[in-house]
């Protein structure tokens, strides 16, 4: 199928296959004597994996080392488990930081009453 194709079926646009492709998580599409390029079905398959996985909120580099680990013959369970693991650690990390910044903002909101006086101190806070 040709590269609009290909797009249309994995629902992205025809930038995010060319970049995929030169980044090296997608193979480079043969080119047939038109110049056209001619994408296989498994290309569709690996743009769906990786927006599946962008999804779960791994980076593109984490994506990168899942499609190596979906490629060997014989699935290494034990290190996928451990790229996934180490992914929801992360996220717990992001959601602790989260949740102080939002006990921050929280405090910050509470001490600041409506009104027009010139101290403010939300922006006496951040000023710090």
């Amino acid at each position: 199928m040709w590269i609009s194709e290909a797009a249309e079926q994995a629902g992205v646009n025809i930038q995010t296959l060319r970049y995929y492709e030169r980044r090296g998580l997608l193979p480079k599409a043969p080119r047939r004597a038109s110049g056209y390029r001619e994408f296989p079905d498994e290309a569709v398959r690996v743009v769906r994996f990786i927006k599946r996985a962008q999804d779960l909120g791994f980076s593109l580099d984490e994506v990168e080392e899942l499609l190596r680990l979906r490629r060997q013959s014989s699935r290494n369970r034990g290190k996928i488990r451990a790229v996934a693991e180490e992914k929801v650690a992360q996220i717990e990390r992001k959601i602790g930081e989260l949740e102080r910044m939002k006990r921050a903002l929280q405090t910050l909101v509470h001490s600041c009453h409506s009104g027009e006086a010139l101290d403010c101190p939300i922006i006496e806070a951040l000023e710090k």
